[in-house]
């Protein structure tokens, strides 16, 4: 298998963090990773992350906010961003000429926002009209509502997007104030996919971010205790039931980490033949959609499987689930399932390299968790030290139905 070249990680002068992996390609990637997102709002700031990440593109002291728009797309690049729990990204990709033109405008949109008054009323409908949407969408709306009942009144339980209150309560201080408290060296990481020397690439970085004075680091997260044992069915306007159960599961640095992953790849991954995709639809045909979901955070985790079905074989597929999930608490996989389960871990892995905006996400965000870069040699390694008791021992764990929470939408009753 053809690797890239190993990952370089050097930091600016400002203590900014950056990562960047060598590609020969025409085409390159790049973002500043913002260690703070919907978990770090204070109780008055709810969807204040979200919203800061709008107005990132409504000003600077020396641009309008056509001009942000246009900077890139001028020459066929992209500028784009995302809020997520625990970061936001400001992120560019570009024919790989335009390096130095993605830096500059993310590094002029981060540290000299000018929120012009008029663009912040503006963008609350947009977000709003972006909150309504989700109501539209059951099979979305649902993990949002879940992660609500699983966290409870913590932060890290909100919706990113806010509430209409909270959206339309919004003002340029609470914006400012957001920023300014986030943009520390410990919470700042540059990560670069792309085809630049490296000499050039610390020079444009420096000179466009190195010399950016950052705040002092005072984020205090608070763990959050998560609910259990919930069953919650809601009806709704609907045809097919939305179905969700989970619930705990290992944080980002636990060492179990990598087995749950893996088990979660078999049971639910995006590969057609995964386990529950094979019972639950193929061989029984109870249901078009069905997925699992581990999402490691800092200092927690949730595990969830979510099935869309029509509501007479709702008993069945979850019945049908349950015995699946079971059966990797009280058995272990053999040497060849284990294999093949890597195998195919690896080459998804290997073939995300092939997109050079989500390596540059994973890498950026590795580079936080963990302060250092493993290769893929060792990324691949530790997946094959990966052993059948391990991941027993993952399922004992996490697949406690008891304390599961469960979260349904029903089509109303006629």
């Amino acid at each position: 298998m053809s690797l890239l070249p190993n990952p370089i990680v050097f930091t600016l002068s400002n203590g900014i963090r950056v990562v960047h992996q060598p590609m020969d390609r025409d085409v390159a990637h790049c973002g500043l990773m913002i260690a703070a997102g919907s978990r770090d709002e204070e109780e008055d700031e709810h969807g204040l992350a979200h919203f800061l990440e709008h107005c990132f593109f409504k000003g600077t002291k020396t641009r309008k906010n056509h001009h942000i728009l246009s900077r890139l797309d001028a020459v066929g690049g992209e500028l784009n961003a995302f809020t997520a729990k625990e970061e936001t990204w400001i992120h560019a990709s570009m024919v790989k000429e335009h390096y130095e033109r993605a830096i500059e405008l993310i590094a002029d949109i981060t540290f000299h926002p000018s929120f012009p008054a008029e663009e912040i009323e503006k963008e609350k409908e947009v977000i709003i009209d972006e909150l309504n949407s989700y109501f539209d969408s059951p099979s979305e709306m649902i993990f949002e509502e879940f992660e609500e009942h699983l966290f409870g009144k913590h932060a890290i339980g909100r919706s990113i997007l806010g509430t209409k209150e909270s959206i339309n309560a919004m003002k340029r201080s609470h914006l400012e104030r957001f920023r300014k408290r986030n943009l520390t060296a410990e919470q700042l990481v540059f990560s670069s996919a792309g085809n630049i020397p490296i000499e050039k690439l610390q020079l444009i970085l420096e000179k466009h971010l190195g010399k950016e004075k950052l705040s002092l680091f005072t984020q205090k997260r608070i763990k959050p205790t998560l609910k259990s044992g919930k069953k919650i069915h809601v009806e709704k306007d609907i045809h097919q039931v939305n179905f969700l159960i989970g619930g705990k599961a290992y944080a980002f640095s636990h060492k179990l980490r990598p087995a749950l992953t893996l088990l979660t790849n078999v049971l639910g991954g995006p590969a057609l033949n995964n386990k529950l995709s094979m019972v639950i639809r193929e061989k029984h045909g109870l249901a078009y959609h069905v997925e699992c979901t581990y999402a490691p955070f800092t200092d927690c985790g949730i595990f969830s499987l979510y099935l869309g079905t029509d509501k007479e074989n709702l008993k069945k597929s979850i019945e049908l689930c349950e015995k699946t999930l079971e059966w990797y608490k009280e058995n272990k996989m053999n040497g060849r399932q284990i294999q093949e389960a890597k195998k195919q871990i690896i080459g998804q892995m290997a073939l995300a390299q092939d997109s050079g905006s989500a390596l540059m996400f994973n890498l950026g965000k590795t580079l936080h968790e963990f302060n250092r870069i493993d290769t893929m040699k060792e990324v691949f390694r530790k997946l094959e030290e990966i052993t059948a008791d391990q991941i027993q021992q993952a399922a004992i764990d996490t697949f406690q139905f008891d304390k599961m929470n469960v979260l349904a939408y029903v089509p109303k009753k006629n």
